[in-house]
C-alpha cells in the first residue's frame, strides 16, 4: 500500500542493514562500501548498482549515510522522493535501527498474536532465514511475538511523535481510513492508488503471498474457531499480558509465570546469540568469501559487474 504512493518507495525486504552497519563503522571508505553493494543479491534484484550509491556518498559519510544512499537510489529510479523499509527481521534489531536513523518515522502494525501464530507456523519452510530462536510451535511464536511487540512499544514511548501503532484488524476492516491516518502521520497526502494494488502484482515468485491479489479482507484467520484450546492457553500463558495491553481479548491471563519466564529468557538468549554471531561473521573475512561480487542479471558469466 505505502509503496503505491507516488512519493514513497518501499522495496521488498532488505535484510542487509545490520550487515552493512557491522562492516562499516566510523567514516565510510566509499570504495569498500560500494564493493559490498556489489556483493548483495538483494540490491542486484532491486536494480541498484554500486555506481548509483557511490555517487551519493559525501566525504565523512557514515554507515547510516551509505545505507540511506542505497534506498535513495532505489527511490530515485522510481521517481520518488522518500523511502522506507518493511523487513520483519529488524524487529529484533530495533535498537540498531533507531541508532542508525534517529529521525525515522516508525509504523508498527500489531496483529492479534494468536492469528499471527497460525499464519507464521503455516508458512512453507525455506521462505525466511531461520535463526537459532526460530519458532517451531505456538509457545515459541508467543515468545517472539511478545518480545518484539513489547520492544517496539518501548521504542515508541522513547520516540515521541515518530511512532504510530496500527492494529492489523483495523487496517483490513477499514483500509482507506487506516491509510489516511498513516499518510497524515508521514506528512503525505492520501492517494487512492495506495488501495488499488489488487490484480496488479506479479506474484509468480511469491505463492505464499497469494492474498495480495485480493483487497484487504477481514476475518481471513480466526483463532477463536481455528486454534485448539490448548494452543490458545499456551500462547496466553506467555503473551496474554501483552495481548491485553494491546486491546485484545484474553481469558484473563496475567504476567508470565515461572515456566513462561524461563522460556522467554531462553528465546531472548538465543536471539541475542544469533545477532551477535551475525555481527561477528559480517566483520570477518568470511563474509566476503561467502558473498562474491555478483553479475548483473543477463550478463555473460565471468564478466563480473561493470559499475562504471
Amino acid at each position: 500500500m505505502l509503496d503505491r504512493h507516488p512519493a514513497l518507495a518501499i522495496p521488498d525486504e532488505s535484510y542487509f542493514i545490520p550487515t552493512l552497519a557491522a562492516r562499516h563503522r566510523g567514516r565510510l571508505d566509499a570504495s569498500r562500501f560500494c564493493d559490498d553493494v556489489a556483493r548483495i543479491s538483494t540490491l542486484r534484484d532491486w536494480g541498484v548498482r554500486p555506481a548509483d550509491v557511490g555517487g551519493r556518498l559525501r566525504p565523512g559519510a557514515t554507515a547510516a549515510d551509505g545505507i540511506a544512499a542505497i534506498f535513495e537510489a532505489y527511490a530515485a529510479a522510481r521517481g520518488k522522493a522518500r523511502w522506507g523499509d518493511k523487513t520483519p527481521m529488524y524487529m529484533s534489531r530495533l535498537g540498531l535501527i533507531d541508532r542508525l536513523f534517529p529521525d525515522a518515522l516508525l509504523l508498527h502494525v500489531v496483529r492479534d498474536g494468536r492469528d499471527a501464530a497460525r499464519s507464521f507456523l503455516e508458512m512453507p519452510a525455506g521462505l525466511v532465514t531461520e535463526s537459532w530462536a526460530h519458532p517451531s510451535d505456538v509457545q515459541g511464536f508467543a515468545c517472539q511475538w511478545r518480545t518484539e511487540v513489547r520492544a517496539a512499544r518501548a521504542l515508541g514511548r522513547r520516540a515521541r511523535g515518530r511512532y504510530l501503532e496500527l492494529r492489523y484488524e483495523e487496517l483490513v476492516a477499514e483500509p482507506e481510513r487506516a491509510m489516511r491516518s498513516v499518510s497524515a502521520f508521514a506528512g503525505l497526502e492520501f492517494d487512492p492508488a495506495m488501495l488499488a494494488y489488487p490484480g496488479t502484482l506479479d506474484l509468480a515468485a511469491k505463492p505464499h503471498q497469494a492474498r495480495l491479489a485480493q483487497p484487504p479482507t477481514a476475518g481471513v484467520r480466526n483463532w477463536r474457531t481455528e486454534m485448539a484450546a490448548a494452543d490458545v492457553a499456551a500462547f496466553e500463558a506467555i503473551a496474554g499480558d501483552t495481548l491485553a495491553e494491546c486491546g485484545y481479548e484474553t481469558a484473563g491471563a496475567g504476567p508470565p509465570g515461572a515456566a513462561a519466564r524461563a522460556r522467554l529468557g531462553w528465546y531472548e538468549a538465543r536471539m541475542a546469540a544469533w545477532n551477535a554471531a551475525g555481527t561477528a561473521v559480517a566483520r570477518s573475512p568470511l563474509w566476503t568469501r561467502r558473498h562474491p561480487r555478483l553479475q548483473k542479471r543477463g550478463q555473460p558469466p565471468g564478466d563480473g559487474p561493470r559499475d562504471e
